[in-house]
């Protein structure tokens, strides 16, 4: 790790990064492109400070103020865990620097760990012979294996969590440098982190091990995945911008063969926010090919936590290959503006099932958001699903370029998923309420935000200007 000795030239090569999260003396956010013609190269990209609900609050101002020996310069995992400790001091405002490509599997001596590393024996064909030919029930004594490999399967993945999470402290900027930082299988958790900025970096969604399978998990049983590639479990005033999200090298399509024929599914999320996490911008980033994407909120029966934050921004996001949960909410006061969300239903690895999700006392505003979707049966309805939301508003979204009403769509399922609940003997109490487009606030009532309003603006500046290594940050000499 290469850190700033107090007084060299590399504390005036840093000091425009400090300033990234300076608030109100950073530099304003990109400009809009003129029109729908925008170039797909843009000469200057300036540097700034969040839009949205990253702004309120304290603000968020990640490592601003950091102390020369506070900054630091990262190529290796070990380094990059020896820089998030920031010598003892871990909430001291800190900048980390991260160049090339770090691996979450890398150990101290440079080795890539596998998963016979972490649990010597351990065998995937093994353990699902456990569940017997259809995955319908395990049992310790259908063959002599079964209960090691169960033991096993809970080791590995601990050894594996242990390996691969690195959790980022209060007052830390963590950026990329130049157009290939990458975080390559690493859990980035922040938990309970305050005042937090990513920006800059490809977050490769780190494939599980040791992923568990589920008989019981809707109609036929699901396999769960354990690691995301970005969690953030309580957090507060945290902005992610200019960052990619995907499954990289590692798509579903090329996944061993589980039950039923299906790919064994080995990524959880690529960003889930929840536990009480509030005050999120997350903004100019793209989120590829993925099944699960995002969750804001991890339960209904998480109300207790919940209610009154999951205060969360999107904004100028692409959301490509994503087949569902981009984002799912519950709870949460969350904008969801001028992203861009593409798709076909058909596609092998991951088919479109639903852009926006409207889950439980979720109070989502959208707007100005363009769906391409594409493939049989694509419409309007996969722009979103009702998962038991009674309240949602949109303004001025399109599908395919047409302006489409999305609250008509948001009202039709509610009132199908309400009907059907209010059938049975004890309906549930969300399934009582009626459907409205008053959401309970106002986003131009608590930070200031000039959306685009043309479909073809809105593609063309996320296709430009989203994702890692777009941002000018030279690499300091």
């Amino acid at each position: 790790m290469r850190k700033n000795p107090g007084g060299t030239p590399l504390v005036a090569a840093l000091a425009f990064v400090v300033a990234l999260g300076a608030g109100p003396a950073a530099a304003a956010e990109p400009r809009t492109p003129a029109g729908p013609t925008a170039p797909t190269a843009i000469a200057a990209l300036e540097v700034g400070a969040p839009t949205g609900w990253a702004t309120a609050g304290a603000g968020t101002t990640g490592g601003a103020g950091a102390a020369p020996d506070s900054v630091h310069v990262v190529s290796t995992r070990a380094e990059l865990a020896e820089a998030l400790a920031n010598d003892g001091d871990p909430a001291a405002p800190k900048v980390i620097l991260v160049r090339g490509a770090i691996s979450g599997n890398e150990a101290d001596d440079g080795r890539l760990l596998e998963a016979r590393d972490y649990a010597p024996g351990w065998d995937l064909e093994r353990y699902m012979a456990c569940f017997g030919p259809e995955g319908t029930e395990w049992s310790d004594s259908r063959h002599p294996w079964c209960g090691e490999q169960r033991r096993l399967r809970t080791t590995g993945s601990n050894a594996q969590k242990r390996q691969i999470q690195l959790t980022v402290p209060s007052n830390t900027t963590l950026l990329g440098l130049g157009r290939d930082a990458r975080l390559l299988g690493v859990n980035l958790s922040i938990n309970t982190g305050r005042n937090i900025i990513v920006r800059n970096l490809e977050l490769e969604a780190p494939v599980d091990h040791f992923p568990s399978w589920d008989p019981w998990d809707g109609e036929q049983g699901a396999w769960n995945a354990r690691f995301d590639a970005l969690s953030v479990i309580t957090g507060t005033n945290i902005w992610i911008d200019h960052c990619t999200f995907s499954d990289g090298r590692f798509p579903n399509g090329e996944a061993p063969t589980g039950f039923h024929g299906e790919p064994v599914e080995r990524h959880d999320g690529l960003l889930d926010m929840e536990d009480g996490t509030d005050l999120v911008t997350v903004s100019y980033s793209r989120f590829t090919d993925h099944s699960k994407t995002m969750l804001v909120g991890s339960g209904d029966g998480r109300g207790d936590r919940d209610r009154g934050r999951l205060r969360i921004t999107f904004h100028h996001n692409l959301f490509a290959d994503s087949a569902q949960r981009s984002p799912r909410v519950r709870f949460g006061q969350v904008h969801v503006y001028n992203n861009y969300f593409t798709g076909s239903t058909d596609d092998p690895d991951y088919p479109m099932h639903y852009g926006i999700g409207v889950g439980l006392e979720s109070m989502v505003v959208s707007e100005y958001n363009a769906f391409d979707y594409t493939g049989p049966g694509a419409s309007a309805e996969l722009a979103l699903a009702n998962l038991n939301g009674h309240q949602f508003l949109d303004r001025g979204s399109w599908f395919r370029g047409r302006p489409t009403d999305l609250n008509a769509v948001a009202r039709r399922q509610f009132e199908a998923r309400a009907a059907e609940a209010r059938a049975t003997p004890e309906p549930p109490e969300w399934a009582l309420r009626e459907f409205t487009t008053d959401v309970g606030w106002v986003p131009a009532d608590v930070y200031d935000y000039r959306p685009q309003r043309d479909p073809r603006a809105v593609r063309a500046t996320v296709l430009a200007l989203a994702g890692a290594g777009r941002l000018a940050v030279p690499w300091p000499r």
